[in-house]
């Protein structure tokens, strides 16, 4: 029912033919359900499992895989050869590519499954009234004409129309959905303003709202996507998703890469022409088969087949590492956006702050006898916690603090004349709130005064259990006296007060703005003997100038409480009792900055990352609290770095451009100018992080390059982020900014071990062409190191630690290639000596091993005319399994190495030692220990042509493997000297990667 806003009580109870003192009957209830559909929220469509899987096979790289395996497959069976041998290369190669598959599957599957286990937070009951009966039922279970009572706590399950007021008046706070911090007065009567807007609908509640004062029955009139909390949640939904800024780089890269290997395989092919005719071949097509072979191996060897599959891993492993720092990551690729941040726009509320208002300041009359004298207390403690103490002027904490006559009524007052609830948790392990944060900040410090009439008052209470301790003192005055009437509060009197009775004695307590109990006062009580004296003139100027100060200079959120004897017996109070009120004193309470945001703003300034604070707030509220904080102690003043948003739209767009490059604070804003915000810095090439917590945060969310929503958000809001901060703590963005640089470090790092490794084995296998010597690896033997090799090592890099400059960098831009000249031309100096060494070690068991023939180096070259000339030795010396082993076993001990130079970018193993990444230690003893087994167990060295070697044999292999770290420790010196950033290699594009820009999702 659309207008039921609109309608009458009377007529929307006839719509849905509900008796509002019975409400639904069963059969009702049914046919309901089938009309109006369940209150759930339409899901996203997930991508089917079996798109998912053909999804990870398209890629080049991938496909140029699954041709060489089928051409492996082919020419297996055209030589006809059978058994395990005949298909092990096209097997392995399958077995990877389905292995990298299944963690791509995985990783997207528990993405998904992370935002399932945040919505499980949101599910709800209801308190319906069915076949004449109140029952308390899951919302899900509600339908359109419904009967459902709320009261103080509950939030809304559906869209509901007020039918009866069961109290003075009911408050919900609909910040979700308005963005405003005020809690909204709702009626019975109907709205008759045409388009009316959320603001209007004053008899309506809308689903997810929070009722925060009073209670009342209403009618469902709206469920799941009926509702106005589905209407905007499908909005935002997109189905498209566009491929991310690294997944595109890594793409480009991979083409590049394959039109390289492409043009090396033909090569190696042509250059062996010569050889398809050598007898140990059997024939011209048969050597042109062989060398076909060498060349699909080849293609197989310089692949980085495991890529995806690792980068997919990294990036998971750091979502896992994010959910720990309580940022929970929605999507994979903004976990790389991270690490390009360059502005945060930050909510003040809840993420700067703790969003738990506490009284932090007491302000009472001292004594009137020589001249009015005002006393002050600070209050410690910024949480719900019952924890902390009253200190005076001087700093002195006070031991009894409820036997000072006008704390002790603050404390009668702040208990009574209250209707929240603070309660303890023991599932979060918090104390919680139920109703005005600033009623449950009065009574936080009714429990912080403690009892009258104990001499270890209030620290005896700390024996309490935890759930008993909550509200102790509270309780205690509730069960003193008894409640008679309440006037609740309103927008006119701003103030409310309530009537109690206790032994013969009628009391009514009110707290309201200093300036409505003030003026309704004529005398005050004396904090010095509990006197009650007139209130004079100078005493209401002395109180009005330190509510100035509390509320000026110090931006505290001020209420006074007051009392008043009344005739015994009376059972009601009026709007005229409301006067000749007895002052007792003003209380200044504020959302304290959380204590971790001053570090990590100071950490973002040194990361290069600009913070923007942005509220609803007025600006001097927000200037204070900004000053509390500490992280622009470096400001002399905010001018020129704070503007409310009128004042910014009223700039020219010159001004504009340079108040953006300066603003860290912005005020008195509206949804729409969040969006406005996050474009305007978009169009600076600024990378932008907005953070937000409501439906109408959503637009700004999407715009940003990351959008970051509150855990006690909506989910409109976390439908539209690519981050939820389980904790709404600032402190957490960054921890997520620094883990997202490393993770981004980290994906560089494997792809740099990946790529020279490949590189390498390439060099291995196209030096032995030109030389003209015997094939140093076999296929299967290149197959064999690239499975171990590449797999193991190079997913235990994504566990490498944070470099512990990580936060000292500047942002990276978003255009930059993974892969620059620089790093390019180390990848080619490692991969070249990882080549050459594996060479080495085929050429020195001919020319130099004991073991060996020590032939001289022309007869290795001439190896393919043996058969048909004299020697001084067999030709079968070219078939022993000797010199491709120690290739092989150099090859991998060699990646070893350099699998430990990838613990970090630039850092040197002496900054950064193994044993920094125990994974890593980890994945290589495994590796070693594999390559062990395939080397001494008899029938896995067949299958893989490999023998034995002897200790003689392993030395030469680590003389060869070594220098790799010393080779990659030269390299890293330069780097950060700066000598390689200023080192351009030009190839036929100024960076392998060109640069995008991408922006909208």
């Amino acid at each position: 029912m659309e207008d039921a806003y609109a309608r009458s009580v009377s007529e929307v109870l006839d719509f849905f033919e509900v008796d509002p003192s019975r409400g639904l009957s069963d059969s009702q209830v049914a046919r309901h359900a089938r009309l109006f559909g369940r209150n759930v929220l339409p899901k996203e469509e997930r991508t089917s499992f079996w798109k998912l899987v053909l999804k990870q096979f398209d890629d080049l790289l991938v496909k140029i895989l699954i041709a060489a395996a089928l051409v492996s497959f082919v020419l297996a069976l055209v030589n006809g050869e059978t058994g395990l041998a005949a298909f092990l290369e096209p097997s392995v190669i399958l077995m990877i590519l389905a292995a990298n598959a299944a963690v791509g599957v995985i990783t997207e599957t528990n993405a998904e499954k992370a935002l399932e286990e945040l919505r499980a937070y949101q599910a709800d009951v209801a308190t319906v009234l069915r076949n004449g009966c109140f029952s308390i039922l899951p919302a899900t279970e509600l339908v359109p004409g419904d009967i459902v009572e709320v009261s103080v706590g509950c939030k809304v399950p559906a869209d509901l129309r007020m039918v009866e007021m069961l109290s003075d008046q009911l408050r919900v706070d609909q910040a979700i959905l308005t963005g405003e911090s005020c809690s909204v007065e709702k009626e019975l009567v109907c709205t008759v303003t045409t388009n009316a807007v959320y603001q209007d609908k004053t008899n309506i509640l809308f689903s997810g709202t929070v009722v925060v004062s009073g209670r009342a029955r209403a009618v469902v009139v709206g469920v799941g996507a009926n509702t106005a909390m589905g209407s905007i949640r499908d909005s935002m939904l997109q189905t498209g998703d566009e491929a991310t800024p690294l997944k595109k780089k890594l793409d480009e890269f991979g083409t590049f890469l394959a039109k390289v290997i492409a043009g090396i395989c033909v090569l190696v092919w042509v250059v062996n022409i010569g050889h398809f005719r050598d007898p140990a071949h059997g024939g011209f097509l048969q050597g042109a088969i062989h060398y076909f072979k060498i060349a699909v191996a080849l293609a197989v060897a310089a692949i980085p087949e495991g890529l995806p599959a690792v980068v997919t891993t990294c990036l998971a492993l750091g979502t896992k590492r994010m959910a720990r720092l309580n940022a929970i990551v929605r999507t994979l690729p903004s976990v790389e956006t991270l690490g390009c941040t360059t502005v945060i726009c930050s909510d003040k509320t809840g993420t700067l702050t703790t969003n738990m208002m506490s009284v932090s300041k007491i302000c009472v009359v001292h004594s009137v006898h020589h001249g009015a004298t005002l006393a002050e207390y600070s209050v410690s403690g910024t949480t719900y916690a019952p924890e902390g103490f009253i200190f005076d002027k001087s700093g002195m904490k006070l031991e009894f603090p409820a036997q000072h006559p006008c704390l002790l009524q603050i404390a009668m007052c702040s208990a009574l004349c209250n209707e929240s609830v603070l309660q303890y948790n023991p599932d979060k392990g918090d104390y919680e709130k139920i109703g005005e944060s600033t009623e449950v900040a009065l009574r936080v410090l009714a429990e912080k005064v403690g009892l009258p009439g104990f001499d270890s008052m209030p620290s005896a209470l700390n024996v309490l259990s935890k759930h008993e301790r909550a509200s102790y003192c509270n309780h205690y005055w509730e069960n003193q006296f008894k409640k008679v009437s309440v006037l609740e509060f309103s927008r006119d009197r701003k103030m409310m007060s309530v009537l109690y009775s206790r032994k013969n004695m009628e009391v009514m307590f009110s707290k309201g703005a200093p300036e409505s109990i003030i003026s309704r006062c004529t005398s005050i009580l004396c904090n010095d003997d509990g006197s009650t004296v007139p209130l004079t003139t100078d005493i209401q100027a002395e109180l009005e100038a330190r509510l100035h100060s509390f509320a000026g200079k110090e931006t505290l959120r001020c209420l006074a409480l007051a009392l008043k004897r009344m005739p015994l017996g009376q059972q009601t109070i009026s709007l005229d009792d409301e006067k000749d009120l007895t002052f007792i004193g003003m209380v200044g309470m504020l959302d304290p900055p959380r204590e971790e945001v001053k570090n990590a703003m100071l950490s973002c300034m040194s990361a290069g990352i600009r913070v923007i604070v942005v509220t609803g707030d007025n600006k001097s509220t927000a200037e204070s609290l900004c000053r509390k904080i500490g992280a622009f102690d470096h400001l002399v003043d905010f001018a020129g770095h704070s503007y409310t948003a009128s004042e910014f739209e009223e700039l020219s767009p010159l001004q504009q451009t340079i108040a953006l490059q300066r603003m860290a604070l912005f005020t008195r804003v509206e949804p729409s100018h969040k969006r406005m915000l996050v474009e305007a810095l978009q169009h600076q090439n600024e990378v932008v992080a907005m953070t937000g917590d409501g439906v109408n945060d959503a637009p700004a969310l999407k715009k940003a390059d990351i959008g970051i929503a509150m855990g006690s958000g909506t989910a409109v809001a976390k439908s539209a982020s690519d981050m939820v901060l389980a904790d709404d703590n600032f402190a957490s963005i960054v921890a997520a900014v620094a883990e997202g640089r490393a993770i981004y470090n980290n994906t560089k790092q494997f792809i740099r071990y990946m790529i020279s490794s490949n590189i390498g084995e390439v060099v291995c296998i196209f030096v032995a062409a030109v030389l003209g010597i015997p094939d140093t690896l076999a296929p299967v033997q290149l197959l064999w190191v690239n499975l171990v090799t590449d797999g193991l090592p190079a997913t235990a890099i994504g566990f490498n630690k944070q470099d512990s400059d990580v936060m000292r960098a500047k942002p990276r831009k978003v255009g930059e290639a993974v892969v620059t000249g620089w790093l390019f031309f180390r990848y080619l100096v490692i991969g070249a000596y990882v080549g050459l060494a594996t060479v080495a070690g085929f050429i020195w068991w001919f020319v130099y091993a004991d073991s060996g023939p020590k032939l001289p180096y022309s007869e290795l070259m001439n190896f393919d005319t043996c058969s048909k000339r004299e020697t001084m030795y067999p030709c079968s010396v070219f078939d022993d399994r000797h010199p491709s082993t120690v290739s092989m076993t150099v090859l991998v001990v060699v990646e070893m190495f350099n699998a430990l130079n990838n613990l970090s970018e630039n850092q040197s193993l002496l900054i950064i030692p193994p044993w920094s990444n125990l994974w890593l230690v980890a994945s290589i003893i495994l590796t070693m220990l594999l390559h062990i087994l395939i080397l001494y167990v008899h029938p896995l060295s067949v299958l893989f042509s490999v023998t034995p070697l002897s200790w003689a044999e392993w030395t030469v292999v680590l003389y060869l493997s070594f220098p790799v770290i010393i080779i990659d420790e030269v390299l890293k010196f330069f780097s950060r000297n700066s000598c390689g950033m200023r080192f351009k290699l030009r190839l036929r594009r100024a960076e392998l990667l060109p640069k995008r820009e991408i922006r909208d999702k």
